[in-house]
């Protein structure tokens, strides 16, 4: 059986990026560049590659620059090209593009209550759909986008699908981690950071910062 597209992704972005401070005291971390551009357009393009229609940003206080990332800078535009600067144009035109291309929402988590907390403050619009969670600070890069693979498996199975990877037992300690009990795709149970019973297979950096595609409630 053949289940709805996954149409939906949720970007919880409302934490106040704690761990990297000083960094992030004035920017969100989601903001932060990694090569040439911020975490969160990887994620963006990675949704795009993946056939989402609609992000829906959990943003908070402190987020303005990600909501202004992803909007149309007249003024900036007009700077640019009264100085010939067509290379840069085309760099804003590739972001602007990207709105285009998909529909950004943005909904405010008003206290950083954890993640559970910022996916629930999106139910209303994403409910009795199935939807993705993608966290910005997590760039999967590969042949196929990381979200795609998700939302076709969950389109053949209708179970809840994470990405995991494996680390080592050295690490045990910084990682959420899945137990599978020895069976192959199954997820017998999720243990929390600093968990005095782990497994070496955790989800992509923690438990928090992973993509899941699930189900609707």
């Amino acid at each position: 059986m053949t289940r709805p597209t996954v149409r939906k992704a949720i970007f919880p972005a409302a934490g106040l990026g704690t761990r990297f401070l000083p960094a992030t005291k004035a920017q969100p971390k989601e903001m932060l560049p990694l090569v040439d551009k911020p975490t969160i357009q990887y994620g963006v393009e990675e949704a795009i590659a993946s056939g989402i229609e609609q992000v829906i940003m959990v943003t908070g206080g402190g987020k303005r620059a990600i909501v202004d990332h992803f909007d149309r800078s007249l003024e900036l535009e007009h700077y640019l090209e009264q100085r010939g600067k067509s290379d840069l144009l085309h760099i804003l035109a590739e972001v602007d593009e990207l709105s285009n291309q998909l529909v950004i929402t943005y909904v405010q988590q008003k206290e950083p209550l954890g993640l559970g907390h910022a996916v629930w403050t999106a139910r209303l619009l994403v409910e009795g759909e199935a939807c993705a969670v993608l966290l910005a600070d997590d760039v999967i890069l590969g042949d196929e986008p990381c979200l795609k693979q998700l939302c076709e498996v969950h389109s053949k199975t209708g179970a809840t699908v994470i990405a995991v990877r494996r680390f080592p037992r050295s690490e045990i300690g910084r990682y959420g981690v899945v137990v599978t009990n020895g069976s192959k795709g199954r997820v017998h149970d999720v243990r929390p950071r600093r968990s005095s019973r782990m497994s070496s297979r955790a989800t992509t950096s923690t438990l928090a910062r992973c993509r899941v595609t699930f189900g609707p409630t």
